[in-house]
């Protein structure tokens, strides 16, 4: 007759479970752990006595208040002395306050000896409040191979200023180092890679494999197209789009395609198109493109515009995709409310780039100022507000 044995694991703790090693044929158990009794209660088949017992793990979940970890008070209390806003550090990345080392006196330290001042790493923290937990080494070596792109420390301190997130965000210095290489390798200036590690900081986090399948991508699409430049056919695409490598090469096929067979293009003016004005519709959701224009379209047929009107103001700003279906058709209202014409919007597709607000006042400056709407460049209309300015002086002294 082989021994019958039954075996309870330790509890862990840190997990919050009871694992039990429990008979298959088990019919009743009770714990004082789960239940509060002090017994166990186990009964078994007669034929169990005879038979060997096949065993299965199972656990329970243990339910504990106090599992929770509490939060570094020295860490607090020296963020408090950093003066940083420490509620909105909490809100952004509260797992940090549990840590028991953090380096947020070596980071002080260092960021000091680059140029920045107190209210700036206060505000870098605040903001981005794993910065704290960069070593001294690792920020040192980090900082080197920004160098290797950026001028000067105080631009480094810059751009940390406006968006830690692009310094700190990761902590892996070789795939920073090695996408570096890669990009100057295929033809990228560093006023390009400065542009990259500011608006598109993720470039430089994305694996050194991903980075290399889009420029492939690009490179092959280029020489598709008759280009016989790749490299300058990828600086041109990413200097106008710095996003584009962060995103598929699924997604940026899908919208080149979406280009080319929209507006009949052939390769000449495809190229011309997405190395151009249209290299920002490149990283855009393709369904999100397609709807758009579909909203265009349909709203611009209403106004009895011929399809070559609608494809020539696409064409000539395709920004107006990224308009969303309501804001487009609410500006284009408010423009002939106000006695612009339909015909004048299509030659000056920017105007739409201006809110609605803006259009309603500076229509009514213009108007005031003796201007004819029907006879206007409206382009003015989007113009930079001091560029704008200094034409309706201009324009009211004339009157």
């Amino acid at each position: 007759m082989q021994s019958l044995s039954l075996r309870q694991t330790s509890t862990s703790k840190g997990l919050n479970y009871l694992t039990i090693m429990a008979p298959r044929n088990l019919w009743h158990m009770r714990s004082n752990f789960l239940f509060g009794s002090r017994c166990w209660m186990t009964r078994f088949s007669a034929e169990i006595i005879f038979k060997s017992v096949s065993v299965r793990l199972f656990g329970v979940k243990c339910h504990n208040a106090d599992s929770e970890p509490s939060e570094n008070e020295d860490l607090l209390n020296n963020l408090l002395t950093m003066g940083v806003d420490v509620d909105m550090a909490r809100k952004r990345q509260p797992g940090v306050f549990h840590r028991m080392i953090t380096n947020e006196q070596d980071l002080k330290t260092f960021l000091l000896s680059k140029g920045a001042s107190k209210e700036v790493i206060a505000s870098i923290i605040s903001r981005y409040p794993r910065a704290i937990t960069r070593t001294p080494e690792n920020l040192s070596k980090r900082w080197d191979l920004w160098r290797n792109i950026v001028t000067s420390d105080l631009e480094i301190v810059n751009i940390l200023e406006r968006s830690p997130e692009s310094f700190f965000r990761s902590n892996n210095n070789l795939n920073l180092e090695n996408n570096i290489k890669f990009l100057y390798s295929v033809g990228l200036t560093r006023k390009c890679l400065c542009r990259l590690l500011t608006n598109a900081p993720r470039t430089f986090s994305n694996s050194l494999d991903l980075n290399k399948q889009m420029v492939d991508f690009l490179q092959a699409t280029c020489l598709s197209l008759g280009h016989n430049d790749p490299t300058d056919f990828v600086r041109k695409i990413i200097f106008k789009n710095p996003f584009i490598l962060i995103q598929s090469t699924k997604r940026v096929k899908a919208n080149i395609e979406f280009l080319q067979s929209t507006f009949n293009l052939n390769s000449e003016e495809l190229l011309v198109l997405i190395c151009g004005p249209g290299a920002e519709i490149l990283d855009l959701s393709n369904d999100y493109a397609r709807r758009s224009y579909t909203n265009i379209k349909k709203k611009l047929f209403s106004l009895e515009c011929t399809e070559e009107e609608v494809q020539k103001f696409v064409l000539s700003y395709p920004d107006v995709i990224f308009l969303a279906e309501k804001k487009f058709n609410d500006k284009i209202d408010c423009l002939l409310e106000e006695n612009v014409s339909i015909s004048q919007i299509i030659e000056n597709p920017r105007v739409l780039d201006s809110s609605i607000s803006t259009l309603k006042s500076r229509i009514r400056e213009l108007v005031n100022a003796g201007c004819n709407l029907s006879t206007l460049n409206i382009s003015l209309l989007s113009w930079s507000k001091k560029r704008y300015e200094a034409k309706l002086k201009k324009l009211s002294r004339l009157a």
